[in-house]
């Protein structure tokens, strides 16, 4: 097979440099149509039953996570200037296209008991701009007076106050809501600089618009970096501005091929996918160096370039597709998790990484065959310099001091072990920005002052209609609230109860002392006065709360930014004073909402990326039996591999770096790419044993020295290439850069040293003749080479 691929990449250069040119042109154009996304990504599937309940609600109330915050802390807002300013910014707010409403202290509502009508006038509280300080100081006496507002709106102990921007939800998830998002930032930025004043913004739109944001800003960044990284290391590898330069050109191929790959898949630049263009530029790079090396070595020891290049497509071109393989496996292994954005990233990534193999392999040889002979400062790493006299003390190492190395990697798996046991799980809803960030910092503001921004609902059934109406529901109601005052993380409720007490307190024409539930005296006269919900009338305030037949209702909380952990424990001290409050069998009662879904999907996630890391070292291993056939191999093939993986679940454990979505994909990345150096190895060792009629001590050796330049130079480019990560204001980002960086050091560490000392130690035990005989043959090992003369290119054809 590999000599017939041979023959048709070096007999056809040109048609062949076209077509991938074509290729690369058309891709590249369906490519520059790739749109970001700005959905929240589904992370339960369908069947699920919170999915379910949570869909139910959202078809009975609407969105709950619709909501852009704006807050400051200004105990100047009640002198007229500050508040005349306010109160047209929120009337300028609202007029923005795609914004459905603002509420602040300059627009707030109040009920008004109009007795001609027998009914209640919901009206806002301020009906023009107050244009007199002693108007304005009246003003905030009847604010001051409704304590429904207070720790809702505003925080009366710290003069912090906010508004409130609804969104219109269709604007939510399309491009057209950066541009929303930034025409008010604008408004209120221009109050801000007025007077001087610190404006705090959060709210899931807000925050997932700002993250999409800097999403493309870093693929951008992050794609630069990665070519100049890779270039300065080829560089100081093969000391040739033309190698650079062509291997940076395949790597952009690639990236451009991986955005038409987005284009025909109709998927759209997500948090995972924005990484993939510096993630394949580092591999496609890992790639070029184990062809260039092998190239290079070869020409050294017989100076044919076109002897050189066929062996590379035929013995390393068959290694690097398995390599390739094994990588893909692990990104593919992400297909199972039923998490959409994890599902696209693992089928792009594998697609594409098979697909840096193909014009690696073509593009090498190809390109390399045009250019002239490499001259001595190309080659001279081989022979000399400090790689060359590296390799040569780990050859001593091993050779000399192979019980320390057994000692040292003892010494790691129990350290590994014990810090293994460190491991906690948990997430957050906002857990991938930076705590550093003025996103999370502003988020903390929002938690100060008023206990969080994040949707916690419970959605409460009575199963009779208009059982909402009860004085008893209404009681047991006030009491699920008394109760979710005991938790700390949670904001102050709104339900129907609170409008209960607002109505009654509007009933006695406004006295804050009647802000309480109706006794059954006051409620006949109260309830009255409330519009009718039949739903044929009016829509009014109480349609946020309750459904048509007076059934169903809804208790809306604000949530601290807590833990996954936290959030299950808040749900299992609920769920039992729920059910006293509320027989579960008179009563229906859900708990909701955007972060009670993210608790069960970071969880189901979490289960389905163990699930996936397992099938990745499932797939692995097959593919590993199919070249090294004996059982014995593949697990000491696996050793060097897994001892990384378990150094890097310790060195979270210690560093209180949790297992979540974001940290536990890692692994599975890392595998597979980690396992590229042991193949590379391997399959030069049974070259080597053929070569050297089977004397394992010399073939080992022999592999060491021979695979060690490109082991080295890829484990530099790969950590170099993962580092540049750490850059992110993503935590998820940032950990995949230090941690992946970490596994693929020690692994490189343990394929040089641990790998070569097991051959050595255990020798003919594992080197049996399932070992020299594979179920899958990747090295074509003849005495002759193929017909050379038919692959001389015309300018060196004889006369």
């Amino acid at each position: 097979m590999w000599t017939i691929l041979t023959r048709f990449i070096l007999r056809n250069r040109l048609a062949n440099l076209i077509g991938i040119l074509l290729i690369t042109l058309l891709m590249g154009g369906l490519g520059s149509k790739v749109k970001m996304s700005y959905e929240m990504a589904r992370m339960l599937p369908e069947s699920d039953s919170t999915f379910i309940a949570y869909e139910r609600f959202k078809k009975q109330f609407g969105e709950d996570g619709s909501v852009m915050f704006a807050g400051m802390q200004d105990d100047k807002l009640f002198d007229l200037e500050h508040f005349q300013a306010w109160y047209t910014l929120t009337n300028k707010v609202r007029q923005i296209e795609g914004v459905e409403e603002a509420i602040s202290l300059a627009r707030i509502f109040q009920l008004k008991r109009n007795d001609s009508l027998k009914k209640f006038d919901f009206a806002p509280v301020l009906a023009r701009m107050p244009e007199t300080q002693a108007e304005l100081d009246s003003i905030r006496e009847i604010i001051y007076g409704l304590p429904f507002y207070d720790g809702r709106v505003f925080n009366s102990k710290t003069d912090v106050s906010m508004m409130m921007i609804t969104l219109d939800k269709e604007v939510l998830n399309t491009k057209n809501r950066v541009a929303l998002i930034h025409e008010i930032e604008d408004e209120l930025n221009s109050f801000s600089e007025q007077y001087d004043i610190k404006l705090y913004y959060s709210g899931l739109p807000y925050i997932r618009t700002i993250t999409s944001e800097i999403i493309q800003k870093e693929l951008v960044l992050f794609t630069f970096l990665s070519l100049l990284i890779a270039a300065i290391l080829l560089y100081a590898f093969f000391r040739s501005f033309r190698a650079v330069t062509f291997i940076i050109l395949i790597v952009l191929i690639t990236v451009a091929i991986m955005f038409g790959t987005l284009a025909l898949f109709n998927f759209k630049i997500t948090i995972l996918t924005g990484i993939l263009p510096p993630l394949l530029i580092v591999i496609g790079v890992e790639n070029s160096i184990f062809l260039l090396n092998k190239y290079y070595n070869e020409f050294l020891i017989h100076g044919n370039k076109i002897k050189a290049l066929s062996r590379v497509i035929r013995r390393i071109g068959a290694a690097n597709m398995l390599t390739n393989a094994t990588t893909a496996a692990g990104f593919a292994a992400f297909t199972i998790t039923g998490n959409s954005l994890l599902v696209e990233f693992g089928i792009i990534a594998s697609v594409n990484i098979l697909i840096a193999f193909v014009v690696s392999l073509f593009l090498i040889p190809i390109i390399f065959s045009y250019l002239p002979n490499p001259k001595p400062q190309h080659i001279q790493h081989f022979e000399k310099g400090n790689v060359n006299k590296l390799l040569k003390k780990i050859v001593w190492v091993v050779l000399n001091r192979r019980s320390l190395i057994y000692a040292i990697t003892i010494t790691a798996i129990v350290f590994g072990i014990f810090g293994v046991t460190k491991l906690k799980t948990t997430g957050n809803m906002v857990d991938d920005i930076s705590t550093k960030s003025t996103l999370y910092k502003d988020l903390m503001f929002f938690e100060e002052h008023f206990k969080g921004i994040m949707p916690f609902e419970i959605m409460i059934d009575t199963r009779k209609k208009k059982g909402i109406l009860r004085a008893s529901t209404m009681q047991k109601i006030d009491e699920l609230q008394d109760t979710l005052a005991h938790y700390p993380q949670l904001s102050m409720p709104v339900s129907m109860v609170e409008v209960a007490k607002f109505s009654k307190q509007a009933f006695f024409r406004g006295d804050p002392d009647y802000y309480s539930l109706p006794n059954n005296q006051e409620r006949n006269f109260i309830l009255s006065y409330l519009p009718k919900l039949d739903g044929t009338g009016q829509k009014s305030v109480l349609n946020s709360f309750v459904d048509s037949s007076l059934q169903k209702t809804r208790v809306s909380v604000q949530m601290a930014n807590i833990g996954t952990t936290e959030i299950d424990s808040l749900q299992q001290s609920l769920a039992p004073k729920i059910d006293q409050i509320f027989p579960p069998e008179d009563f229906d009662v859900t708990i909701t909402g955007s972060s009670v879904v993210f608790l069960q999907g970071t969880n189901y996630l979490v289960s389905n990326l163990i699930s996936s890391l397992l099938l990745a070292l499932l797939v692995i291993t097959i593919l590993m039996a199919l070249i090294f056939s004996s059982f014995k191999m593949v697990v000491i093939s696996l050793i060097p591999n897994l001892i990384p993986q378990l150094l890097t679940a310790a060195m979270m454990g210690y560093a209180g770096i949790p297992i979540k979505p974001s940290t536990i994909l890692i692994f599975s990345i890392a595998l597979g790419i980690s396992v590229d150096n042991t193949i590379h190895f391997l399959s030069r060792y049974r070259l080597q044993l053929l070569m050297n009629n089977w004397k394992i001590k010399e073939s080992v050796l022999a592999a060491l020295l021979e695979t060690g330049f490109s082991m080295i130079y890829s484990a530099v480019v790969l950590f170099f290439g993962f580092a540049i990560f750490i850059l992110s204001s993503f935590g998820g980002t940032e950990a995949l850069g230090y941690l992946v960086s970490f596994t693929l050091l020690t692994a490189m560490l343990s394929n040089l040293f641990v790998l070569p000392s097991l051959l050595l130690t255990l020798d003919k035990r594992l080197t049996t003749k399932a070992f020299k005989e594979p179920l899958l043959e990747i090295l074509e090992v003849e005495d002759d080479d193929i017909e050379l003369d038919y692959l001389e290119i015309e300018s060196e054809k004889k006369p």
